[in-house]
């Protein structure tokens, strides 16, 4: 995999677009100069733990003595299921129901920005080219800097495109989830039958 293709594969396992209602909505009643600073604050700790998942994700999971190939099943169904809730959303979202007040790490860092499938994806990238750390870090950054850069325009695309494009986009970013979570899946099984 080239590395502008894991930024891109990241890029869509992050979904800025899919984010960007729920983004405003948890940031309702805040002055736009409060509302930056804390996305500011939040995409920080989320790139803090997903650089964290992709320089320790083997440690931690060699500790746990689980094999990649688990991670890699894992990581598909839940990407799958994250899939699925984007093309079919619940009538709470993709995150489930918001607690009232500021969000502190969850749920804007935790899991919108950096969720399960963006954890297990950078485990992944990790574990299957460990030697190229250098590429995934820079794949990692190359994705978060987008979706930093959509999420920073949350107002600005909300009142451009409106809600129905932005709900488009992310049944689009859903289906093509749905494809990148049954090849995660079906590499994950084929390795381990390989390695069986």
């Amino acid at each position: 995999m080239t590395t502008l293709a894991a930024a891109i594969l990241l890029f869509v396992i992050l979904d800025p677009l899919g984010n960007v209602p729920v983004f405003l909505s948890l940031m309702r009643g805040m002055t736009p100069q409060r509302q930056r600073r804390v996305l500011a604050r939040e995409l920080l700790i989320a790139l803090a733990v997903l650089f964290l998942f992709l320089f320790a994700g083997n440690s931690i999971l060699s500790a746990m003595h689980l094999r990649e190939e688990s991670v890699a099943i894992a990581g598909g169904i839940v990407l799958f299921l994250i899939s699925i809730k984007m093309i079919f959303p619940a009538q709470d979202g993709v995150a489930g129901h918001q607690s009232e007040g500021e969000p502190f790490i969850v749920p804007m860092a935790i899991p919108l920005i950096a969720g399960p499938s963006g954890m297990a994806a950078v485990i992944l990238l990790a574990s299957n080219e460990p030697h190229r750390l250098a590429d995934w870090s820079l794949a990692l950054f190359m994705a978060w800097a987008a979706t930093a850069a959509i999420l920073f325009s949350a107002t600005f695309l909300y009142k451009v495109l409106g809600r129905s494009v932005l709900v488009a986009v992310e049944r689009l970013m859903g289906m093509l989830l749905v494809a990148v979570s049954v090849q995660m899946l079906l590499d994950g099984v084929k390795a381990y039958l390989g390695g069986a």
